[in-house]
């Protein structure tokens, strides 16, 4: 043990500041989940304060919002998963068979440049886009014969709008994975494949997406697992009172009642219960693709 650590000395050096903040920002604040369980005082501290027990968790489940802010979450993540989860892989799929390499690489650079930018200047490149005073889109609606829309007031249009504004943002960079994987696929294969007489078509279903299959499952799971951690940035960014009925997500809910109401302990207790239900979809999602395809993340 000592000799192989001495033998990789350097690499352990190079893994220590992740280490170092993995312990530091991710580790050591669980400590604070104790709050939770306690009625959290500011001025009299962590463990000082009154212990409650489940009281928040009860407020929580008893919340007459409960069922609208889960629905509003999972509605949302699920569409980000079912739309946004195939999108990278298409994109990376067309990318591979592109010969011309100039052209290739303007498209990875033009898809790649929206995730750099940041949420709050996203949020307002969408809003200026659907204005109905001079926004680009109305513009068009317009030409053509139409009436504005009022886009970021209707409520049963901010999902569609919010899942679009994630795929453009994040398509190109998600792509950089798959194309990874793809590079890893045996050249051979797709030789046997022509000399049998298949086409491109057939190159793609029996030789490109199996060997790129792992990956999609990995990304799969880890995707599954973020269901419910949904942007706040971004919603919080585009949404307003007029579509609260379907843009009201727990991690809003749990702003407002952290930092505009100062309940800290009920904010940390339903942020609590939102990991635990990640981890659970994440344990499940693992578990299928472990005894399906054989491939999980442990």
């Amino acid at each position: 043990m000592a000799r192989a650590f001495r033998r990789s000395k350097y690499l352990w050096l190079l893994f220590l500041p992740c280490l170092v903040y993995y312990l530091l920002f991710k580790y050591a604040p669980m400590f604070g989940l104790v709050i939770t369980f306690k009625n959290y005082n500011v001025f009299k501290g962590i463990w000082a304060s009154d212990w409650v027990g489940l009281k928040y968790y009860r407020m929580f489940f008893s919340n007459p919002d409960f069922w609208v802010l889960m629905k509003n979450t999972v509605l949302l993540g699920v569409y980000k998963l079912v739309f946004g989860f195939p999108a990278p892989i298409i994109l990376a799929l067309l990318m591979n068979e592109i010969k011309n390499a100039v052209f290739k690489k303007w498209v990875q650079t033009f898809s790649y440049l929206p995730h750099f930018i940041s949420n709050v200047i996203v949020a307002s490149m969408v809003i200026m886009f659907l204005s109905p005073t001079g926004g680009i889109v109305n513009k068009l609606i317009t030409a053509f014969g139409g009436s504005p829309v009022n886009f970021m007031m209707e409520p049963g249009l901010f999902r569609p709008i919010y899942v679009i504004s994630e795929i453009w943002q994040h398509i190109g960079w998600e792509t950089i994975i798959y194309l990874a994987a793809l590079t890893a696929v045996d050249p051979q294969l797709y030789e046997a494949a022509g000399i049998d007489g298949a086409g491109r078509w057939r190159k793609l279903w029996h030789v490109t997406l199996p060997g790129i299959a792992p990956t999609i499952m990995i990304v799969l799971i880890l995707n599954i697992g973020k269901v419910l951690e949904i942007g706040f940035e971004k919603v919080f960014l585009m949404y307003n009172p007029a579509v609260y009925s379907t843009a009201d997500i727990i991690s809003t809910y749990v702003y407002r009642v952290g930092m505009e109401q100062g309940n800290f302990s009920y904010a940390s207790a339903i942020d609590l219960f939102m990991g635990v239900i990640s981890f659970i979809f994440i344990f499940s999602a693992n578990y299928f693709s472990r005894r399906l395809g054989g491939t999980s993340l442990w």
